[in-house]
């Protein structure tokens, strides 16, 4: 079975993410959305939050696992028994930082191997940082993220 592991904090889930699950979903059996406890990052929502908001959003998906995780990545890919990890390039930008990240992840595992994803191009400007701005300062984020999520950020800024 050929299984992919797909890290992030997820903070939150945006439709972005969702084109990468759904293409990812073509090219493997089995794909784990495995999000990152991230305390350092002081995310918004806990990680039982993104992993609910994650189901959600994914469920559609038959062949989709989602769960957090508080461990080096390296440790929970052989957990899973995944061949690879999954990561998304939106910019020439974010390449500088995932290969260095695919680099590290090489020299403590050397057999796992890192796929990269670019999104759809109507997608390539989405992040979750700024999904989380819109949402702050009012904004309509329905374009960008599922109505889950929409929810979400409506109750977490009291709107």
């Amino acid at each position: 079975m050929r299984k992919v592991v797909y890290p992030g904090t997820f903070d939150p889930i945006t439709n972005g993410h969702i084109d990468l699950v759904e293409r990812a979903c073509r090219l493997f059996d089995r794909v784990v959305v495995a999000i990152a406890a991230s305390n350092r990052k002081n995310p918004m929502f806990t990680l039982d939050e993104r992993v609910a908001l994650a189901q959600k959003t994914l469920a559609h998906l038959p062949n989709v696992e989602v769960c957090g995780f508080d461990i080096l990545l390296v440790e929970f890919v052989h957990q899973q028994q995944a061949q690879a990890v999954l990561r998304g390039l939106r910019a020439v930008s974010d390449f500088e930082y995932e290969f260095q990240l695919a680099n590290m992840n090489r020299a403590l595992a050397p057999t796992m191997e890192s796929i990269f994803l670019t999104p759809a191009e109507h997608l390539s400007y989405i992040s979750s940082s700024i999904v989380r701005e819109i949402a702050f300062l009012g904004g309509d984020v329905s374009k960008f993220v599922a109505q889950p999520v929409e929810d979400a950020l409506k109750r977490k800024f009291n709107r």
